[in-house]
């Protein structure tokens, strides 16, 4: 029997279950908290843990091409309980993992009640966890209990959000035509850490922006669920369909003004468009860049096909697609530290959908790596976090502080977000072909996935490996 007080885990969801696991693989005892069935959420339908509430898949399983079959791979390198039984429930979905969501639960709900180190405790935890919890997880997911929710704000000063969290799309900076478009601020204005060019521009002519505005009207948007239904909008960040319905030339005035930029690529009458969309850097590396108010509850196949239509854009490659939705999440960069505890006090880690990120294999491998992180810091044997190639490391280094402050006294530019490519420190060198010539096309973004994905697994062997080495080198 350990000695060591338990570490505790608030939320049965994937986070929570892979963190408790990780924790009790480690030889610490564990008590994980949840709340169902004594009170049950607006969308789960069992009490099991790890219950898939909306689809059944984990996405695409390749690991060579693929930044979510990356990270796949990366959960099994380190032994993941969700991997385990999302493998051993697999059905048939192509080149992506798709679990029969039932067995899957049933899987991780067994081995967690059958660990010797795993206490299960059913019932809320309202409010901050007791001051004797000197080590808490919190991974409570997208509905976190109001109490709780409630709690986190007052602690943090930071609000988690609790109404409809407007997402705009974010794009692949090397898949935009700058042969169209240009880098420029609003009236060449520098602002904090700006250089007055920090914005790219696409430009739309009279014809295109009204053949625009048509498409957002009439493009089929997602209905919202029955428990979102009485949330209401955030004035400061409405869908542009929504300014769209409210006037045709609303959004000339609003996020596609053209005011105060001029292209570079036209001369005379023609350097002025009649409408512009702007793209904002939205991560340190200037990998990913964020369409300016371009937040929507077009479906997503409506996206592509409209945004394409914006010229700059016709071969855009997106990181993420706009939404709309209730969520609730941190401010992550600001108030968690690198290791997912929150500054403001230090005993609580969080973990899952609540630190920001979006997806089942995201939510489960932060989970992992709180775990992992809560266990070695009760063991009195820091490790560090996973190195920025790999990716996880890279969405973690996403969630606590890969982020830039948006300028012109905007709002944070951070939000929940898949894993993807544009997280990953760029390659030292491009690939080339096997005569060393440039390669280009779907030969060079191959090259390029194949090669970070190659060198992302050889770091992530080290770390498991040896995960306080990169902690004792910077000692």
């Amino acid at each position: 029997m350990s000695t060591l007080a338990p570490i505790h885990v608030i939320g049965g969801g994937l986070a929570g279950s892979e963190s408790a696991w990780q924790i009790a693989r480690s030889g610490v005892p564990v008590v994980l908290h949840e709340m169902r069935p004594v009170r049950p959420t607006e969308v789960h339908q069992t009490d099991g843990f790890a219950e898939l509430v909306c689809s059944n898949s984990f996405r695409s399983d390749d690991a060579r091409t693929n930044a979510v079959g990356l990270l796949h791979a990366e959960m099994r390198l380190l032994e993941s309980l969700v991997m385990r039984c999302a493998d051993a429930h697999q059905v048939p979905a192509g080149g992506a993992l798709a679990v029969d969501r039932d067995g899957f639960s049933a899987a991780v709900t067994a081995a967690l009640n059958a660990h010797p180190l795993i206490t299960v405790e059913r019932g809320e935890v309202a409010g901050l966890p007791p001051a004797e919890w000197d080590s808490v997880i919190v991974a409570t997911g997208p509905l976190t209990s109001p109490a709780l929710a409630e709690a986190i704000r007052s602690l943090t000063g930071e609000s988690s959000l609790a109404f409809f969290d407007a997402i705009a799309p974010i794009v692949h900076r090397d898949s935009i035509d700058m042969d169209t478009a240009w880098f420029q601020s609003r009236y060449d204005k520098a602002g904090p850490g700006g250089t007055g060019a920090d914005y790219i521009n696409c430009p739309l002519t009279q014809e295109q922006y009204g053949a625009f505005i048509d498409g957002l009207i009439a493009g089929e948007k997602t209905s919202f669920k029955d428990w979102e239904t009485n949330t209401p909008y955030f004035d400061g960040c409405l869908p542009i369909e929504v300014m769209a319905e409210r006037g045709r030339e609303t959004l000339r005035h609003g996020p596609m003004k053209p005011f105060g930029l001029t292209n570079p690529h036209r001369e005379g009458l023609d350097a002025k468009a009649y409408a512009i969309v702007q793209l904002r850097q939205d991560n340190a590396l200037g990998t990913l860049y964020n369409m300016v108010g371009f937040q929507t509850k077009l479906k997503h196949a409506e996206q592509v096909r409209l945004f394409r239509t914006i010229p700059g854009l016709q071969n855009a490659e997106f990181a993420r697609l706009g939404g709309l939705h209730r969520n609730t999440y941190l401010n992550s960069p600001v108030t968690l530290d690198p290791e997912l505890r929150l500054r403001a006090m230090p005993r609580l880690r969080f973990a899952g959908q609540i630190t920001g990120c979006e997806g089942y294999v995201e939510s489960a491998a932060m989970g992992l790596l709180a775990g992992r992180m809560a266990a070695a810091e009760r063991l009195a044997a820091p490790i560090a976090p996973p190195p920025p190639t790999t990716a996880m490391g890279a969405l973690l280094n996403h969630i606590t502080g890969g982020h830039i402050e948006t300028i012109d006294d905007g709002p944070p530019s951070f939000q929940p977000m898949n894993v993807n490519f544009g997280l990953f420190p760029p390659l030292a060198e491009a690939p080339t072909s096997e005569d060393g010539k440039r390669l280009r096309g779907t030969a060079k973004a191959i090259a390029r996935k194949t090669a970070l994905t190659t060198r992302a697994l050889n770091d992530m062997r080290g770390w498991a490996e040896n995960p306080g080495s990169t902690l004792r080198a910077a000692e």
